[in-house]
């Protein structure tokens, strides 16, 4: 198995989530005591999320390229990135290693047209929502990509950041996800893309009345996968 490299910590809350999944999905695959080779580089979140507020993502990327560096040197295969966000840096990661980035959009895309499906609600940061970085490269893969309007937005990034990422899960939070879905549905979507890892620790299929495609299983599914080739 080739071992893979993790860049986490943002937040460690679905980090945590990246490690189980990868030795579930590997022990399936391969039965018996069998887990996943890989190796963690964690970073300080407040660091990260510091810097997306005030709009320094060169400096982001460098921090993240560092840590691309170092899983390399360490052996590592592969390099993901362990959120949705943070995908904005991807360039930048991936340009400091000769080892392959695994991309979180390309891995969601070809779920959802593996699905069979095309036009999809996005819920994540509002940098996930809003800009380019990610909306584009799922659009780049022959999505029609959908998000909440402007309040819904608000909310759906209010919950990540003052709850999820603290490991804070509240009913009212997720019954207010429902409603958010809901209204992506009466706009023509038909899944739903969970854009932050973080997003997978509130709501699930049980909560939406279209198929979701939860980003940091199907990160890991990829993962696995390529490790086993």
């Amino acid at each position: 198995m080739k071992t893979i490299g993790l860049i986490g910590g943002m937040s460690w809350e679905s980090t945590a989530e990246y490690y189980r999944l990868l030795n579930e999905l590997t022990r399936d695959r391969l039965g018996g005591l069998h887990s996943a080779r890989c190796v963690l580089y964690s970073v300080d979140f407040a660091d990260i999320e510091r810097l997306q507020t005030e709009g320094r993502w060169a400096e982001a990327g460098e921090m993240l390229a560092a840590a691309a560096r170092s899983l390399a040197a360490t052996g590592a295969d592969m390099v993901l990135i362990c959120t949705n966000t943070m995908h904005k840096v991807a360039d930048s990661v991936e340009a400091a290693v000769s080892i392959p980035l695994l991309h979180l959009a390309d891995a969601t895309a070809e779920a959802v047209r593996a699905a069979g499906l095309r036009r999809v609600g996005l819920l994540g940061t509002a940098f996930t929502m809003e800009q380019d970085f990610y909306r584009g490269r799922l659009e780049a893969g022959g999505l029609d990509v959908l998000v909440p309007d402007a309040e819904g937005r608000a909310l759906v990034h209010r919950v990540i950041y003052e709850e999820l990422c603290l490991g804070v899960v509240q009913d009212a939070s997720r019954a207010a996800y429902r409603k958010v879905i809901e209204d992506l549905v009466a706009d023509g979507a038909e899944g739903v893309i969970l854009g932050c890892t973080e997003i997978e620790l509130l709501v699930g299929p049980a909560d939406s009345p279209v198929p979701v495609f939860p980003t940091a299983r199907l990160h890991a599914e990829a993962a696995v996968a390529a490790a086993l080739e």
